[in-house]
C-alpha cells in the first residue's frame, strides 16, 4: 500500500511539473472595453507570478488594438512592464491597423505587428498553445 501511495504522489508531482513547464496560451482580444483589457493584464500578471516560465501572447485585432495605442490605452504602464518579460508578447494585426487608420508610430513600445491576427492565433493553436477569448 505504501508503494502505491508513493508512486501516486510521484506521478502526480511529475504531472504537475510537466503542466507547468509547458504552459503556453494565446489571448484573443477584439474588444475596446477597458474592463476586458484590464482583465487580460491581470491574467498575464497572475499567470507569470504562478509560473514564471509560462509563455503568453496577446493578439489584438478589430477594436482590441486600442489596448496598445499610445493615446487610447488604459493599461500602457502595465504593458510596458509586462513587455519586459521575454515570455510575454503583444501582437497587433496589420489589417486591423489599416482598417482603423493606426500607424506603427502610434503603438506603445515593444508591440509586434503580425500580418493577420486571426492567422497568428490559428498558428499558435496548431503549435499546441491554449486559447482564451478575452470577453465578458
Amino acid at each position: 500500500m505504501k508503494y502505491i501511495i508513493t508512486l501516486s504522489l510521484l506521478l502526480g508531482s511529475l504531472s504537475l511539473t510537466a503542466q507547468r513547464s509547458d504552459y503556453k496560451v494565446v489571448f484573443d482580444l477584439t474588444s475596446r472595453d477597458t474592463i476586458d483589457q484590464k482583465n487580460v493584464v491581470r491574467w498575464l500578471k497572475e499567470i507569470s507570478n504562478a509560473n514564471p516560465e509560462a509563455k503568453m501572447e496577446v493578439v489584438m485585432y478589430s477594436k482590441g488594438l486600442e489596448m496598445v495605442v499610445k493615446d487610447k490605452s488604459c493599461v500602457a504602464e502595465e504593458i510596458s512592464r509586462l513587455s519586459a518579460n521575454k515570455n510575454i508578447s503583444f501582437k497587433v494585426c496589420e489589417i486591423a491597423m489599416t482598417n482603423n487608420k493606426i500607424s506603427r508610430d502610434q503603438l506603445l513600445a515593444g508591440i509586434e505587428i503580425v500580418p493577420d491576427g486571426i492567422y497568428e492565433i490559428i498558428s499558435r493553436e496548431k503549435e499546441g498553445w491554449g486559447y482564451i477569448k478575452a470577453a465578458r
